[in-house]
């Protein structure tokens, strides 16, 4: 019985492992609900920030911000790359750094350098592996997302686009489409197109105090650390989600893993106790 004692500890240990599936699932579930309420909690402000913005750029027309401008020629390419700080949330991040990977090659097949902002652990992990240029990193930022951990790194990206070190800056994270379907997107964050900002309807006009350049100069980048904000929750919110389903994957695999391995064990006492049978049966022919 030495081969049943075996199944036997194999069985103990995928219900073990079992066990601690189940309960990932319910925190990745748990916290996904408060993930989902703060990543709507932000559009409304994400909304207003863009249409002002959008009024702005419209009323002023004789002052042009530099992050409206488009650059010709553009020589080095930013990009921020929001992944998680864990892993065991089935493709999410490799999803992501696959889609940057394949953009960051082909911009420079095009002879564009890449400066990249990792925020997460795992961007950080493969970024610094694959040798690329990381201008700045955020990590550890947690299940909430705190805007004062994020303005250091955004502000090293906003000040490398208005030095001119790079000419373009995107983002690249995973959307939060529902529980079980995210999609990593990446979008441009500058230069800002007429698109992303949306056509104001109807005419305004504004009284700027003290002037229209320091208005303006502040909003739009309050306006681009907004977008990089909801992009790190939508990212926080897919990754619980993410998460909650891979567990309840293995849990599943788990059980189909249990279930073979009672069979086997079955088969193995049975086929043990026949043996014996036989055995008996053959010696009492014998006497």
């Amino acid at each position: 019985m030495a081969g049943g004692k075996e199944i036997r500890t194999k069985i103990k240990s995928v219900q073990n492992t079992q066990k601690i599936t189940r309960a990932m699932e319910m925190v990745a579930a748990s916290k996904m609900r408060k993930a989902q309420d703060r990543m709507r909690a932000a559009r409304p402000y994400a909304e207003k920030i863009r249409n002002v913005a959008a009024h702005l750029s419209h009323a002023n027309p004789e002052y042009k911000h530099p992050f409206l401008v488009k650059r010709e020629n553009p020589s080095r390419i930013g990009v921020i790359v929001v992944t998680s700080d864990k892993g065991l949330c089935g493709g999410l991040n490799t999803n992501v750094l696959r889609m940057v990977l394949a953009r960051m090659k082909e911009w420079e097949g095009g002879k564009h350098g890449v400066e990249v902002c990792a925020i997460g652990n795992k961007a950080l992990g493969f970024m610094q592996r694959i040798g690329a240029s990381v201008l700045s990193q955020a990590t550890h930022l947690g299940d909430t997302p705190h805007m004062e951990k994020l303005i250091g790194p955004v502000k090293l990206m906003l000040d490398a686009y208005n030095d001119g070190r790079i000419d373009a800056l995107h983002i690249c994270f995973t959307r939060f489409v529902n529980t079980m379907k995210q999609e990593p997107v990446m979008e441009q964050l500058l230069p800002i197109s007429g698109e992303a900002l949306g056509s104001a309807s109807g005419h305004w006009d504004y009284i700027y105090e003290p002037d229209a350049k320091q208005v303006i100069d502040e909003l739009l980048v309050r306006y681009i650390e907004t977008l990089i904000y909801q992009s790190v929750a939508e990212n926080i919110a897919s990754e619980q989600s993410s998460r909650m389903v891979a567990m309840k994957a293995a849990s599943d695999n788990a059980g189909n893993v249990i279930d073979e391995l009672k069979l086997i064990y079955n088969k193995t006492r049975q086929a043990a106790i026949t043996k014996e049978l036989s055995e008996i049966v053959a010696g009492a022919a014998a006497v």
